[in-house]
């Protein structure tokens, strides 16, 4: 694999750095001890600025290069935080906060951009300016959002963005990646559903909120298979049901449901909305109970542009000699935040055979490391050649 020579000399190193981050696993916004050693790396590094506080707890870096007459600016990111999961892999540097882990990989991105900024910052090898983002809460918290409603963008003038995330059953090092829309919408749901409890010896005297929700559960499937075009990408799953009595005897008087819904595209989104809030409308009036149904907008379609998409690609071959055609991914990503404000694509790279993301037996596979660090560092020397 041609990676560059400077990230197999720094490959021990920036192992240590992921396995430290690994063993302090941080949630959300809580990023604070991952976010302060970014910082001091950065500084550590002869970084030009790093700023701190970014979207809460994000951090910035800048490095210029050896010129920037070209006026380019380049944004990377890497997302900080990790999973409320009790870690299982049985490491010596396994997660020493109990519920916490670093359970999709993140740790790894982080310490593959810092190599790179480490290398950018040695080199200065390209004509213009990265800014290198760190990103907290990508795990349902939206520290994107945060960061480009802090200004982020503008501030440092970024002109185009480029992401990356691991991924298992992809080889150690190879590369996939898809132009347009990429990862799902993710939208989140809840609903109340009241009826009149009573015993469960007379429900004619009753308003059944649980066969009430049974329907509306159901019905929400026909939103799937009947109202979207069967070539459309849309999922409705429902993943908490919670009555209001615990009772072998009581029908309950209110029932609680959570869920998502996934698209990819903005018609879907609207569709699946709209349905919903009919569906509910409809079951409540059968019934002759009531459902309030909140349906929260998370993360957007994340979109892959064009021409970077291309350029990402050629960059990715580069490094790797190959790179697959990405599968559509029903998951979320809130580098879509970014991506809705500058043009630019995110890339997967192969973990090898291990344990899918999210699992508590997930790691980082540290051989990922050097064709990471690679690609970053390619893609800024290549979009922004030295005179």
């Amino acid at each position: 694999m041609p990676v560059k020579n400077r990230f197999a000399e720094l490959h021990d190193e920036i192992t240590e750095w992921r396995r430290d981050l690994h063993e302090n696993p941080e949630i959300l916004f809580e990023t604070h001890r991952t976010s302060a050693l970014v910082a001091e790396k950065l500084r550590a590094f002869g970084c030009d600025e790093v700023v701190e506080g970014i979207g809460k707890t994000g951090v910035v870096g800048v490095i210029r290069g050896k010129s920037t007459d070209s006026g380019k600016v380049v944004g990377l990111r890497a997302d900080m935080d990790a999973l409320p999961i009790h870690e299982q892999t049985g490491l010596d540097y396994a997660s020493k906060t109990p519920g916490a882990m670093h359970a999709c990989g993140h740790d790894g991105h982080t310490a593959m951009l810092l190599g790179a900024a480490k290398y950018l910052s040695e080199t200065r090898n390209f004509d213009g300016t990265v800014v290198v983002i760190f990103q907290p809460a990508e795990e349902g918290g939206g520290g994107g959002r945060e960061m480009c409603a802090d200004g982020m963008m503008d501030r440092w003038g970024i002109q185009e963005v480029y992401g990356m995330h691991n991924w298992p059953g992809l080889p150690v090092g190879q590369f996939a990646i898809r132009p347009g829309p990429f990862f799902a919408a993710t939208d989140l749901i809840e609903i109340e559903c009241e009826g009149r409890g009573g015993h469960a010896a007379k429900p004619q005297d009753t308003v059944d909120t649980t066969l009430m929700a049974a329907h509306l559960v159901t019905a929400m499937q026909s939103i799937v298979s009947r109202n979207s075009d069967p070539v459309g990408q849309i999922v409705v799953s429902i993943t908490s049901f919670e009555t209001s009595s615990k009772a072998f005897n009581v029908i309950p008087q209110r029932v609680s449901i959570k869920g998502t819904v996934r698209t990819l595209s903005n018609e879907l989104r609207d569709l699946a909305e709209s349905r919903m809030q009919a569906i509910c409308d409809g079951v409540a009036a059968t019934f002759g109970g009531t459902i309030k149904l909140d349906y929260f907008r998370n993360y957007p379609v994340m979109v892959n542009h064009d021409e970077p998409t291309e350029f990402a690609t050629e960059v990715a071959k580069s490094v790797s000699g190959i790179c697959h055609d990405a599968p559509l991914v029903m998951g979320g990503e809130d580098f879509a935040f970014m991506l809705e404000e500058r043009p630019g694509a995110y890339i997967i790279v192969g973990n090898g055979d291990t344990a899918m993301v999210h699992h508590p037996e997930y790691n980082f596979n540290d051989e990922t490391i050097p064709a990471g660090c690679s690609w970053y560092a390619e893609l800024v020397e290549r979009r922004m050649p030295a005179a």
